[in-house]
């Protein structure tokens, strides 16, 4: 045996002595010399690092703080006197690997050759948009950040190791002089480099991209409306009429998707309880919306029987919905029936979730339990529009079946821009006094469109609980009446309604468009709020509820907590003039303080629920 394995060895050395000596050589090459890389992979990487940290950033600042405080929804359980008191948070960072991945994509096409760096003059221009979008998320939350000197050190002698932070002026004029750089490189794209499949956004379209930049720059704008609304008006001319035009279509939206193994985080989330007055707006409109961003409560036709059988009182906002037949047994639904039947929203204050009186909405484990089983009456944000390996038990009576939707894990869809975010905002301007060719009701009726039909793709990508049905009534025609699927005509209907025609109100009843079209979303929902002073106190439509803890009216955070700069940090002088400049006391999670402090573009802004400035 010990010859046999001596002749293989001898064979397999021989083999390799007759290789191609060349091969042998690209092989065994310097370590120290590093190959060029594939530029397409590099860009893959950057579009990749444009959204992440999913768990910190909707555990901590989406559900513990922008989320309660944009009055969507509860913090878990109900808001209680310390709701706005600021603690940890996520953080969209462009640092770690966005910036080092655009910059080095830049110096290597920079050295090129005047031709090939034509050639490859696309993908740079790509580079900036991508590294936009999410610094935009960052200055919204805390204002003056590092940009135009990010990233230097590597490329500078000796190496920039202190770099400034640029104010929210500076920022956004910056990101609107790089986005008509890359306009203008996207318009006249014909041979030049594409990434094809390894573009996952829009496969190498080019034109696409020239549209998501007319996006970033309507997003600027909007942020710009209180503060120089000149400026802002005439970007968003500048927009519509665009040569490149603008995302108008479902196939415009920026829908991320990191792959076919990515669900978002794996891990479970706090969520609370949805806004009654939201959801009451949404079911007063019939908007198929609230079925996409809202879970069903658990009351059933089965879940009511089980109530009627044990001689247990329904909730009294679930009572009237139900109808019963000659020997008092579930029978149906009363009014619209399901699935609308089964959205109920909670009171946002601090107060009214100490109310005894509100026992119904939050204590419902004592309310709401037959045997060993609590049926919750209200209704949670979807979990699935943040993790798509969600899974759900279907409520049946105790004891009964077991029915769930489970390893059933499509990857997740996560809108970063999209045609109806386009079309509001052009509808907000024409409003506003914009020079747009169309009128403001068809910018607002396209916008709204898009909105129904990307939430209803959104849910039926997810596969969210009950989208073609519920699987609890043994009825099929029933089961398939309480699907909470996007159904014909429907969308017509919805337009119909009052509160989307803008013959009177109509800046407000944008707002509140752009702000439902925001639910998944919750940077440009917390700034919608902040710029837009929706929901207004005392609206015939959606209203602002006021936050009141023992009768008075809380202070709520218009921006995050600022770190103190410490003197052991290189970057310690330019850190400190920066606060020192935006006028921050920084280190306190103080309501009044992140309330009273404003960021640059929220100093002009109407006061929370105040409603719009005309």
């Amino acid at each position: 045996m010990k010859t046999t394995y001596k002749i293989i060895f001898a064979l397999i050395f021989i083999l390799a002595i007759g290789c191609d000596k060349d091969k042998f050589a690209e092989l065994n090459s310097n370590p120290s010399t590093l190959s060029e890389p594939d530029l397409r992979y590099s860009m893959t990487k950057a579009i990749e690092q444009m959204y992440g940290n999913d768990y910190t950033n909707w555990f901590y600042s989406n559900f513990q703080y922008i989320y309660p405080w944009a009055q969507v929804v509860t913090m878990r359980g109900g808001n209680g006197p310390d709701f706005n008191l600021m603690g940890p948070a996520g953080g969209q960072s462009i640092y770690g690997s966005l910036v080092p991945q655009t910059m080095d994509i830049r110096v290597r096409i920079d050295a090129m050759p005047e031709e090939d760096m034509a050639t490859y003059a696309a993908m740079r221009a790509l580079t900036f948009p991508v590294q936009i979008a999410p610094a935009l998320t960052m200055t919204d939350n805390g204002g003056s950040m590092v940009y135009t000197e990010a990233g230097l050190a590597p490329y500078t002698n000796p190496p920039l190791l202190t770099p400034v932070l640029d104010n929210q002026e500076v920022l956004f004029d910056t990101w609107l002089a790089e986005l008509d750089a890359s306009i203008a490189v996207f318009s006249n794209s014909e041979g030049l480099f594409t990434m094809g499949a390894q573009d996952r956004i829009y496969g190498g379209n080019y034109e696409k991209w020239a549209k998501y930049c007319n996006l970033l720059k309507l997003k600027i704008a909007a942020r710009l409306i209180n503060k120089d609304r000149d400026k802002a008006i005439a970007i968003a001319q500048e927009v519509a009429s665009s040569s490149v035009g603008y995302m108008d279509a479902l196939n415009d939206d920026f829908v991320y998707k990191r792959g076919i193994k990515y669900h978002g985080t794996g891990n479970g989330m706090w969520i609370g309880w949805g806004s009654k007055n939201l959801i009451d707006y949404l079911l007063t409109n019939k908007d198929p919306r609230l079925r996409f961003i809202f879970e069903k409560n658990q009351f059933n036709g089965e879940v009511v029987q089980a109530f009627i059988d044990a001689e247990m009182a329904l909730p009294d906002y679930i009572a009237p919905l139900v109808e019963l037949d000659g020997e008092g047994n579930f029978a149906g639904w009363n009014g619209d029936g399901e699935p609308w039947v089964r959205y109920h929203g909670v009171p946002l204050s601090p107060d009214a979730t100490q109310d005894p009186a509100n026992e119904k909405y939050f204590n419902q484990a004592a309310t709401n339990k037959i045997e060993n089983k609590t049926y919750i009456a209200t209704s949670l944000y979807s979990e699935k529009l943040v993790r798509s390996t969600y899974n759900y038990t279907y409520p049946t009576k105790p004891g009964g079946r077991v029915l769930q939707l489970k390893d059933n894990d499509p990857p997740l869809n996560v809108i970063l821009g999209s045609a109806a975010e386009t079309n509001l905002y052009l509808a907000e301007f024409k409003l506003l006094g914009a020079n747009l060719p169309k009128s403001a009701q068809e910018y607002f009726n396209w916008g709204v469109e898009l909105s129904v039909l990307r939430a209803n793709a959104l849910a039926k990508n997810q596969q969210m609980p009950y989208y073609d049905g519920d699987p609890v009534y043994e009825d099929v025609d029933v089961a398939a009446a309480a699907a909470t699927k996007l159904r014909d005509g429907e969308i017509t209907a919805l337009l119909a309604q009052p509160s989307y025609d803008l013959g009177t109100d109509g800046l407000e009843k944008v707002y509140i468009q752009q702000y439902i079209n925001f639910m998944n979303t919750p940077n440009d929902i917390w700034t919608t709020v902040r710029r837009s002073g929706i929901p207004k106190k005392g609206s015939s439509y959606l209203a602002w509820e006021t936050f009141t803890n023992s009768g008075s009216e809380m202070p709520i955070p218009r921006r995050f907590t600022v770190g103190t700069p410490t003197e052991d940090n290189l970057n310690y002088a330019n850190q400190l003039a920066a606060v020192q400049e935006q006028g921050f006391t920084t280190g306190t999670p103080e309501p009044t303080v992140l309330e009273s402090e404003r960021l640059w573009f929220d100093k002009e802004n109407p006061a929370k629920g105040s409603g719009p400035k005309n």
